[in-house]
């Protein structure tokens, strides 16, 4: 959205979030399943926003944040769904980073019948639902927007919420590298290192590090490497018992889909996660000449034009004969 009926569109919604923040408290903060970095960095930018507005909030997601976001403010204290237990129902929530009601999981069941809920996000597939959205496709990041709402609230900015933004746009933007690091990312995370904040030490824990058990997990997943055979789509699979053995959580299987996606003449990269004997979780990463999400959509899935997922009812080999065929149907 990148006219001027867009830019003026969007400012509205940012004024229409800020008014439901100032004019409501008790919050319930949530982003989607397996977090990624946006999708905490977010939640605490969030976090952040509520608690310079005295705001009373709890920070929740279905599943464990993953080790490497735990350092963000109040990274330590986003509660895990299975662990708690509220004593109310929430009427007032957050999403973020949720391109559908569905993907914040069970924590629904904590939400009220007539909760408002404020949804914000940057995912094309986002289908709007909540009383207000803020819903900017061409951002990189979820964490780009909350660097505005933040503005939207004239709050000056802290380090410690510095951080928060940054590690949304870095890792969904693959460390700059990405097709979605634009003028305006930039822009921001120039302002953002005026914090104080360290991109070097952001890099390397974010980015850089990697868990023993994700590299017993490549080990075996490079060897069931496949192509199609004009090699313009690759695949690896991560099979439940290779998971397990290597102690593998979901933060062990970041980047693995690169590995194939990396390759020379190869358009397509995905790769299967086995969670069951009958579901299956895909992940799609692709060049400049293909929307994937397209393709996720087709499966009950989503995500953005180079880098989407899907979960697939189906055993492996029936998944991944018939992902890849929509993939190659879908190659220009």
């Amino acid at each position: 959205m990148s006219t001027e009926h867009g830019d003026g569109q969007y400012r509205r919604q940012l004024a229409d979030a800020a008014r439901f923040i100032r004019e409501h408290d008790d919050f319930l903060v949530v982003s989607h399943i397996h977090p990624d970095g946006d999708a905490v960095g977010s939640t605490c930018a969030v976090g952040w926003i509520l608690d310079q507005l005295g705001k009373r909030n709890m920070l929740c997601n279905e599943g464990a944040i993953p080790k490497k976001y735990r350092f963000l403010r109040r990274g330590d204290q986003i509660a895990d769904y299975a662990g708690h237990r509220p004593d109310k129902m929430y009427r007032h929530v957050i999403c973020v980073d949720c391109a559908d009601y569905q993907r914040i999981g069970s924590i629904a069941e904590w939400i009220a019948e007539d909760a408002q809920i404020v949804n914000i996000d940057h995912h094309p597939t986002n289908d709007r639902y909540g009383a207000v959205h803020v819903v900017k496709e061409d951002a990189a990041a979820t964490a780009e927007l909350l660097f505005d709402l933040a503005e939207e609230l004239a709050l000056p900015l802290t380090a410690e919420m510095a951080e928060c933004i940054y590690t949304g746009i870095l890792t969904d933007t693959g460390g700059f590298r990405y097709a979605n690091t634009s003028p305006r990312v930039m822009q921001i995370a120039s302002r953002l290192l005026t914090y104080g904040i360290s991109p070097g030490m952001l890099a390397e824990v974010l980015l850089e590090k990697t868990t023993f058990a994700h590299i017993l997990l490549l080990k075996k997943a490079l060897t069931t490497l496949s192509f199609t055979e004009d090699r313009r789509i690759a695949w690896v699979c991560a099979w439940k018992k290779d998971i397990e053995e290597a102690g593998a959580g979901n933060e062990d299987m970041d980047g693995l889909v690169n590995y194939p996606r990396n390759i020379e003449g190869v358009e397509v990269g995905l790769l299967f996660k086995q969670m069951s004997d009958r579901e299956v979780k895909v992940s799609f990463r692709a060049s400049s000449r293909v929307d994937v999400s397209r393709v996720a959509q087709q499966f009950g899935g989503g995500g953005h034009v180079r880098a989407a997922g899907a979960t697939i009812r189906g055993d492996m080999d029936e998944v991944v004969a018939r992902v890849v065929e929509a993939t190659r149907l879908a190659l220009p």
